[in-house]
């Protein structure tokens, strides 16, 4: 049924669950896993240029390589239990990208943390924009 799974991860202990979750789907369906991960432009969350930004330039290097740790334990992961998978990473706002990639996928796999109220307010949810605006479905699985 689903051959190409696609699993967003932040690098988070949430990600991470969703992740271990994911890939025993992934592997009962025979299925490929994308690992993404969107990292988001510094200069489009600030009105002014990184270059500007004391620890500006550095700062995106440094999210890029946090990027790269996190796709490459999602990566070891998939090896562990025998699933075929790949890794992006991508500057893009998080929700465009993941709906982007879901494109040439059959399910999204993603974790959520489950804030409600203020946090949710002020933090936003990627996965709840993500499920409401996908046309894939979505395995939405709740961090414990």
């Amino acid at each position: 049924m689903y051959k190409r799974i696609l699993m967003p991860t932040d690098g988070s202990n949430c990600s991470q669950q969703a992740i271990r979750e994911g890939l025993e789907v992934a592997k009962n369906m025979g299925a490929r896993v994308t690992f993404l991960y969107a990292l988001e432009n510094i200069s489009s969350s600030f009105w002014i240029s990184p270059e500007s930004v004391p620890y500006g330039l550095e700062l995106l290097e440094d999210l890029k390589r946090v990027g790269s740790e996190a796709l490459s334990k999602a990566a070891e992961l998939a090896q562990t239990v025998g699933v075929e998978a790949e890794t992006k990473l991508v500057e893009a706002r998080p929700v465009e990208a993941i709906l982007a990639e879901a494109k040439n996928h059959d399910l999204i796999v993603m974790g959520t943390h489950g804030r409600s109220g203020l946090d949710r307010f002020m933090l936003g949810s990627v996965t709840e924009a993500v499920l409401h605006r996908s046309e894939r479905p979505v395995l939405v699985l709740r961090c414990k």
